[in-house]
């Protein structure tokens, strides 16, 4: 009896030492949706290698920082709350040095100072664009900081009603036309040519307006219209430019998409083939603090054309595939690595991924796990239209989570593209794509039909023929026995 207490003691002594390691080990819960939209836990597809605070690189703590921006091996941060900007050197053995700080840039030789900036854009001609917020200006310069151009808030913009010129992000196409978020304007982006003149509001969301809103509208008074609130694009809250010279912009409204992917007309060309709208969360539940639908605040387009996009409401990141697939998500809302407490904004380098916390202060690295890179090949060789490169990856998906149905429709697509419409069809009904099956079973039908047309052939041959025969020799036979 005493030998059985005590070693039931030990047990507990020894669950008592491990509890608080394991309590204490960082998770990035991983999941994804299966095909009835219920939330599955999966391994992870990034995690977190670094967690870096401006006193890392002994330029004391970040404060309220608002944006990132990567160009080639450089990362930067857009230090707000400190007035400037501050450029981190991305080292190949994953570590970060501090490659240069600036607080102002010359204007016709004299420093001038940034106050409160929120965006910048690095051109692959290297010449720099900043949004200088409180300034009420965008800043175009050369690689050394030398002012090129000033762009302050354009006459032909203005209209009744118009707020200070207040630019939040921006980006630069290859043109060198400038497309800039602007805080209170919700016409769109606004354009400007390469010299700085405004153009035009580009991309403006569509008004959604529901039937009754309308006839409401209609059997009102002109007085009653006056005082309701007018039906008024939604105001973006970022904008991103891609590897194809596409815009990601993004907002927080329920009532239009919250990403949309915007080609030189300003139309929305994203590709929502998948089985769920690309909104972040599908189902949720509310917690103190924390409610209601995601709101993407930012996207990072990775170069095999998926694309990532951070929740502000829950601090989470969402990876879509360029058919709009969800692939995954992980983060979330806390103090720990790997989570946020107020997320603003997410660049890519390459794949690696940089988030960050206004909040905090605080930048998270991502890089990403062996199931991530078995997922982002897939998807990489599909596009590229090798599919039996692609198909070994989405069964090294499998192997590590089975329940990934993507990867069963990555196979169907594949077998489909490679003429094996049977095993096309197998794994197209595991994943329940009846779309993929419905077109795998067409194409299995017409070959089956050509090869086994002799089939017909021959049995609409035997009906027509033996009927015949077989009465004639019964007939023959007949005539026999009668003589």
């Amino acid at each position: 009896m005493k030998r059985l207490l005590c070693a039931i003691m030990v047990v507990v002594m020894s669950l008592g030492l491990v509890m608080p390691v394991i309590a204490s080990t960082p998770t990035h819960f991983t999941y994804t949706y299966n095909q009835r939209g219920v939330p599955t836990p999966s391994p992870d597809a990034y995690t977190v290698s670094a967690f870096m605070l401006g006193n890392d690189f002994g330029v004391g703590h970040f404060l309220t920082p608002r944006g990132l921006f990567v160009f080639e091996n450089l990362l930067y941060v857009v230090d707000s709350g400190n007035n400037r900007i501050v450029v981190i050197q991305v080292n190949e053995d994953g570590t970060h040095d501090l490659y240069d700080v600036r607080d102002y840039a010359m204007l016709n030789g004299v420093p001038s100072s940034f106050r409160n900036p929120h965006g910048i854009f690095v051109s692959d001609w290297g010449e720099i664009y900043l949004a200088d917020t409180d300034n009420q200006r965008i800043l175009h310069m050369d690689a050394d900081w030398n002012v090129i151009n000033e762009i302050t808030q354009p006459e032909e913009s203005l209209q009744a009603g118009d707020a200070d010129f207040l630019p939040e992000n921006l980006v630069v196409d290859f043109t060198r036309r400038i497309f800039v978020q602007v805080r209170h304007v919700n016409r769109g982006l606004m354009e400007f040519d390469r010299y700085g003149n405004f153009a035009v509001y580009m991309g403006a969301a569509p008004v959604t307006v529901s039937l009754w809103d309308q006839l409401w509208r209609r059997i009102q008074t002109q007085e009653q219209r006056d005082r309701t609130s007018p039906f008024i694009p939604t105001e973006y809250n970022n904008v991103v430019l891609d590897h194809e010279g596409f815009l990601f912009v993004t907002n927080t409204s329920d009532d239009v998409h919250s990403v949309r992917r915007l080609n030189a007309m300003g139309n929305d060309v994203l590709i929502r083939n998948g089985r769920f709208a690309i909104e972040g969360d599908i189902s949720y539940g509310d917690v103190p603090m924390i409610t209601g639908p995601s709101q993407f605040i930012a996207v990072a387009p990775i170069y095999n054309n998926t694309f990532m996009a951070f929740d502000f409401t829950r601090g989470r990141i969402f990876a879509y595939d360029f058919q709009g697939n969800l692939l995954y998500a992980f983060g979330g809302v806390g103090n720990r690595q790997g989570f946020f407490v107020e997320p603003v904004d997410l660049v890519a380098m390459g794949t690696t991924l940089f988030a960050l916390d206004v909040r905090t202060g605080a930048i998270t690295r991502f890089d990403l796990t062996e199931y991530g890179r078995a997922i982002n090949r897939g998807l990489y060789y599909y596009r590229r239209g090798l599919y039996q490169e692609s198909s070994y990856y989405w069964h090294e998906v499998l192997r590590m989570n089975g329940n990934f149905y993507l990867a069963y429709v990555g196979l169907g697509r594949a077998m489909l593209r490679q003429g094996n419409y049977r095993q096309a069809m197998r794994y197209f009904r595991i994943a329940d794509e009846p779309g993929g099956y419905g077109r795998a079973f067409g194409f299995y039908r017409r070959i089956w039909m050509e090869e086994n047309f002799w089939m017909f052939v021959v049995a609409i041959g035997v009906l027509i023929i033996v009927p015949p025969t077989v009465k004639k020799v019964i007939k023959v036979r007949k005539e026999i026995l009668a003589s």
